[in-house]
């Protein structure tokens, strides 16, 4: 399975509040989208976090290239810096273990 880790650090109080507008309906997508295994979010250090684990990369980049994610991708540098790592694993990381591997080999956008 494909594992993707995001972390996204908002720009400030406004920029908060227009994240949030557009995460919720890319997360609600995610849950919904076809091939997604696992999604949650979580805050660490003032870092606002997605895991998500995919059957396939093919199911991960049509998410990722549609809806509601797409839209937040076109608003991403007014708001937000962030960074992201995808690998492959057998099974779905504990939060702890995740976020590590975030922090360790993560690429920031």
């Amino acid at each position: 399975m494909i594992i993707s880790v995001t972390g996204l650090r908002t720009k400030g109080l406004v920029s908060y509040l227009r994240f949030w507008l557009l995460a919720v309906p890319a997360f609600r997508q995610a849950q919904a989208a076809k091939g997604n295994l696992f999604c949650q979010t979580k805050s660490h250090n003032g870092v606002q976090h997605t895991l998500t684990a995919w059957k396939s990369r093919k199911h991960m980049k049509h998410y990722v290239l549609s809806g509601a994610h797409r839209k937040a991708m076109g608003q991403f540098a007014k708001i937000a810096t962030g960074a992201i790592v995808t690998f492959e694993a057998e099974e779905v990381p504990s939060w702890q273990d995740a976020i590590a591997k975030w922090e360790s080999d993560a690429k920031w956008y």
